[in-house]
């Protein structure tokens, strides 16, 4: 460092091994621009005390705005805040904003650590006069007792440490800390803090470099800074603003939602034509307010029920839309279901692909019981098999007739038949049925569901579908992440 350079005692250095930073200035040069000199400064703090370990700084300053080190702090001030100050939004009073899409490491400040002499009453002085929060109270694997305090904005804290009297870092209690608190109205948290007893060595004032100044100290005469500026005022008052209107924001779309969930849930069947060889019954839990999960009951006729099961492309609102879609379909033409049922399910695709984008399609399971002949004619739309428990034990597939309902503009597809005898168990199931995962990655599945249908066989319908739901959650580690949707039906001797 050149002999010419000017030194000052900036601040106490919190680490053990020095006592205090230091600061170096020096006028290297002179230029000028547009007539106006400027100097270039050189700037070096040294972070240990003796050490020739150096941070340099080199800055232009307009000469007559340079006086010497004691004006340095104000020409910074003035020089970092006018840029910031430019753009409200700047997370100056929110440092715990995370950075997005950057790949650089996360790194903030944690701790700043003020030495005291007594732990307790500084722990008082902190969270009942100042209002900070206690964020830890606990004891190093030392022994020595450590706090934490922070005020109730911002992401850094204040470590308070005891230092023994035999400790060089007992020499640092006291005197000013160079930790400025950034507050929106300093002359109203002087009038708070006054009253609650806390001692302040200035009252508020607008020093050189703008904003509004105080300074307070703690019992141990620890020294800090509490600052404003109107520019952080006015960027808190539009990020309250942004706040609000995001709350309310969301507090209408959980309105909106809350409504669609409703509205939704009169989609399902609220009427069960009753016949006299089968209970039957469905559920439907969605993994979201609403979903594309979709099962129907409808009366073809005398004597006559279709029993329909549904899964739409995507999730929520979208999924939920296009499953309103297909019901209004499904229920606007069901009359041709009584004789021509593959002519409904033809309409039912036309329209869907008519009414729908080219990425939107449905499975569907579309199965018609007939009371007087026991008979069961299905079609089975890219839907997963259906299950049908026999008397026996044994275990028979409703399987695949045809593709998926809205992916082709001319389709169609077949039916079959089964015969079905007292003490048969239907069920008809969506994928968040065996697809549900366990913390093995492990899905419940199709053997999983057979063993509940045997298991729970003599029960209602109601509670045999209890049942299984209980027994994919209780299997599923992870949050329903998709709709449960199932029908069971249970054949009997007829009345």
């Amino acid at each position: 460092m050149c002999q010419s350079a000017s030194r000052v005692k900036l601040i106490h250095g919190l680490s053990s091994t020095s006592k205090a930073e230091d600061l170096w200035t020096t006028r290297l040069g002179t230029a000028y621009c547009h007539g106006t000199p400027f100097s270039l400064i050189v700037v070096a703090l040294c972070a240990v005390q003796n050490s020739s370990h150096l941070i340099t700084i080199f800055m232009w300053f307009p000469c007559d705005s340079f006086n010497g080190p004691k004006d340095l702090l104000s020409v910074w001030l003035r020089t970092i805040i006018t840029p910031m100050a430019s753009d409200p939004f700047l997370s100056w009073a929110n440092r715990t904003v995370l950075r997005p899409g950057r790949e650089e490491p996360y790194l903030s400040i944690q701790d700043i650590v003020v030495f005291v002499r007594d732990l307790e009453v500084s722990k008082r002085f902190y969270v009942q006069q100042l209002g900070f929060e206690l964020i830890a109270e606990q004891r190093l694997p030392t022994g020595e007792p450590w706090i934490e305090v922070a005020p109730p904005d911002g992401s850094a804290n204040l470590a308070l440490v005891e230092p023994k009297l035999d400790q060089p870092e007992y020499e640092l209690i006291g005197g000013y800390r160079w930790v400025l608190f950034m507050t929106e109205d300093v002359n109203a948290k002087y009038k708070e803090w006054c009253e609650r007893g806390v001692h302040f060595l200035s009252e508020p004032e607008t020093p050189g470099w703008g904003g509004t100044y105080a300074r307070f100290e703690d019992p141990d005469g620890n020294a800090f800074g509490l600052e404003g500026f109107d520019e952080v005022k006015r960027s808190l008052e539009l990020r309250r603003r942004a706040h609000a209107e995001k709350l309310e924001a969301e507090r209408r779309a959980a309105q909106e939602l809350e409504i669609a969930k409703q509205v939704q849930a009169r989609l399902f069947p609220q009427i069960r034509p009753q016949l006299k060889t089968v209970d039957y019954a469905g559920i439907c839990l969605q993994a979201r307010q609403v979903g594309g999960d979709y099962f129907d009951f409808l009366n073809l006729g005398p004597q006559r029920l279709a029993l329909i099961i549904g899964d739409v492309s995507g999730k929520g609102i979208a999924a939920a839309l296009l499953m309103a879609n297909l019901q209004a379909s499904l229920r606007s033409q069901s009359s041709l279901a009584f004789d021509q049922p593959e002519a409904l399910l033809r309409s039912v695709n036309r329209l869907f692909y008519d009414n729908t984008s080219d990425s939107a399609y449905a499975s569907l399971l579309f199965a018609e019981y007939d009371d007087a002949t026991r008979r069961l004619r299905y079609a089975n739309c890219g839907h997963l098999s259906g299950l049908l428990l026999r008397r026996d034990g044994n275990v028979e597939q409703l399987e695949s007739t045809s593709t998926l309902l809205g992916l082709f503009k001319e389709w169609d597809c077949s039916m079959r038949e089964q015969e079905l005898f007292p003490g048969d168990v239907l069920a008809l199931y969506t994928d968040g049925v065996t697809e549900a995962r366990n913390d093995r990655g492990e899905e419940f599945g199709e053997r999983f569901l057979i063993e509940a249908l045997r298991q729970h066989r003599e029960l209602s319908c109601q509670a045999l579908l209890a049942a299984i739901v209980d027994g994919v959650r209780r299997f599923g580690s992870q949050e329903q992440d998709d709709d449960i949707t199932a029908i069971v039906a249970k054949f009997k001797a007829s009345e």
